[in-house]
């Protein structure tokens, strides 16, 4: 590790006490160091004459295109010699497309100019390490000194030439694990450049600031909401920060994970992007999950738990097997992603992380001082925990208490309108506790001239019940920007009635229809992020849900307000708020929410602080 140094000002007078890391740079070192270091043979042998056989694929590999290159770096194609390797890594990153990177990319006599005018002629010099790193530490894998010491330099110059980089800890990592395949430290240099270059931001390959981090850091926490359900649950209910926790993804590959693991990532991630990271740290949490589940009562600490379980990785899963399930989790497109990313970045720019500024800290929500008549703390943290990172950014704001506000639907929606999303929770006289996250706006339910309910909403809505288990039902799709339902099929909604008939209440005996057209807008986002449970899929297998399957989220007027409208409706409430009825919903995928018809002992309606500035600011684009 490098040293801690006091810093000085430039007059070498004392400063202000803070103290930085300091990197050495020892040229003594660089005999070790020749212009073929990074290949197996050497600048004087003819490789192909000695392997044969990876000279065949290396061939192969000249001769293939871009989806050809993608499946033979899934299946490990240059994995068998480490010189094939070398050159595969070069033949891919020199092949990145032009257009999509700077206009000028440093090339390998910008390296030897810089390394001249930082280095100069000295044995030994000392740098302050660049601001873009974490801290001072450099995963060696299998470098030698030598290679550690050229790792530093590249570092340096890297931070040199790309000032504006101000927040990278994934880039030591990765610099160290380029230079194993490099054929010497200017090669090296002008490799990871183009990846810092790439400026296509559906495949980008390195989040280059603070903000773009966390950014990347919060879609992946969407993601794993989405495809390894209970692992927030039981973060959440043991009061630890969630979104410290998934701070850390990343780094679980490019910092945790075993040499020979972390290359067969990179294999795929030089050709695929940001995308394939993703989907191995998903894999990493699905497994993680279930080493976690049988002793978690002797967990103290996630985050250093999680580290640990991904250092020894090979205990549980082969490299193989790793990214056979990676990529069998069925993930969005490139584009859809880029859409959830841009919205998390927006949320915390609204939270005050600014893009020039560096390292930050972001103020997590503070549920000490929550009360409610419905919820503890503990059962609110697990809601906070399922809704999107974006909005679980704030603190959760009490908009509609029955025992306050009345028994009157008007009167809930007079008080929610102007506020998204929300979280509607409900006691019964049973003592069950239950509940909606409506992610649009309920005033939408008067923008739609059609005759009867219209269903509107989108597919980042879900229910969940709290006592007596807790559980969480969404369907594998989410709408992040949209506020309309695609087309569907129209739906009597009779069935409730059917059960409130008798009573007179909650005549559920209008046509419920939804809004014609599938809506144009660019920001229409449906990720299929998980199979259906019980209906595991391969890679292969996975499909994206169809627009018009199960979309009915919202409907609503004077008389009820609906909840999943598809096979049956998983909530429904009165006008008078005091009675209710809940069955089986294709919308959700969900069981019924309580016993099926209940009466309403309590309700209550969250918004979340901020909530009207978010949605102005999402759907104005």
């Amino acid at each position: 590790k490098p040293a801690k140094r006091m810093w000085l000002s430039h007059s070498g007078s004392k400063g202000s006490a803070r103290t930085v890391s300091m990197i050495t740079i020892s040229e003594s070192d660089n005999w070790e160091i020749c212009s073929s270091s990074g290949m197996k043979y050497g600048q004087f042998v003819d490789w192909e004459k000695i392997d044969p056989e990876p000279a065949k694929k290396y061939q192969q590999i000249l001769k293939s295109g871009h989806q050809q290159l993608k499946r033979m770096g899934r299946e490990g194609f240059w994995a068998i010699s480490h010189t094939l390797r070398a050159k595969a890594y070069y033949h891919i990153i020199h092949n990145i497309n032009s257009s999509n990177c700077r206009a000028v990319t440093p090339n390998r006599d910008v390296y030897y100019d810089l390394a001249k005018k930082l280095f100069g002629e000295q044995k030994v010099s000392t740098h302050q390490v660049p601001d873009y790193m974490e801290d001072g530490d450099i995963p060696r894998y299998c470098l030698n000194k030598a290679g550690m010491n050229s790792v530093k330099k590249i570092l340096i110059c890297l931070g040199s030439y790309f000032p504006d980089m101000s927040y990278c800890p994934i880039l030591p990592a990765l610099v160290s694990l380029i230079l194993h395949f490099s054929e010497d430290e200017a090669e090296c240099f002008y490799s990871v450049s183009r990846l810092i270059c790439y400026k296509d931001p559906n495949k980008r390959y390195i989040d280059q600031t603070f903000l773009t981090y966390r950014a990347s850091c919060m879609t992946f926490g969407d993601l794993a909401n989405r495809c390894c359900r209970g692992i927030r649950k039981l973060i959440a209910s043991s009061h630890q920060n969630l979104f410290e926790f998934y701070s850390d993804w990343i780094m679980w590959i490019f910092a945790d994970l075993p040499f020979t693991y972390a290359i067969r990532v990179l294999d795929v991630y030089l050709l695929e992007g940001f995308k394939v990271l993703f989907r191995v740290a998903l894999a990493l949490l699905d497994l993680y999950k279930v080493s976690v589940s049988s002793r978690v009562a002797d967990v103290e600490d996630f985050r250093t738990d999680m580290k640990r379980f991904v250092q020894s990785v090979a205990r549980h899963c082969t490299v193989e097997k790793l990214l056979e399930r990676a990529f069998q989790i069925p993930i969005a497109t490139r584009n859809e992603l880029n859409l959830l990313f841009n919205a998390n970045k927006d949320a915390l720019m609204q939270k005050g992380v600014s893009t020039h500024q560096k390292r930050q800290t972001v103020e997590s929500v503070d549920l000490n001082s929550f009360s409610s008549s419905v919820v503890t703390e503990t059962e609110m943290r697990v809601i906070w925990a399922w809704i999107p990172e974006r909005f679980a950014l704030f603190n959760p704001v009490r908009l509609f208490h029955i025992a306050e506000d009345g028994r009157d639907l008007s009167s809930l929606y007079k008080r929610v309108e102007g506020h998204e999303p929300i979280v509607l929770i409900i006691k019964t006289m049973e003592e069950e506790v239950f509940g909606a996250f409506l992610s649009t706006d309920l005033m939408e339910r008067r923008n739609h001239d059609s005759q009867g309910l219209t269903y509107f909403g989108t597919g980042e809505c879900f229910v969940f019940t709290l006592r007596p288990s807790m559980e969480r039902y969404q369907r594998a799709m989410v709408n992040i920007m949209t506020r309309i339902a695609s087309p569907q099929q129209h739906r009597d909604g009779s069935s409730s009635a059917s059960q409130l008939a008798n009573r007179e209440v909650c005549q559920l005996t209008k046509t419920v229809s939804c809004t014609n057209g599938t809506p144009q807008n660019p920001s229409y986002l449906t990720l299929p992020l998980s199979a259906p449970v019980g209906n595991p899929r391969t890679a292969k297998e996975a499909k994206r849900p169809k627009e018009q399957d199960a979309s009915n989220f919202i409907a609503g007027d004077d008389s009820q307000l609906i909840v999943g409208g598809d096979g049956g409706h998983a909530l429904c409430l009165c006008d008078n708020l005091e009675e209710g009825n809940s069955e089986l919903c294709d919308t959700f995928s969900s069981n019924p929410l309580c016993k099926g018809h209940f009466q309403i002992q309590s309700l209550e309606v969250w918004g979340i602080q901020n909530s009207i500035y978010l949605s102005r600011s999402f759907h104005s684009r």
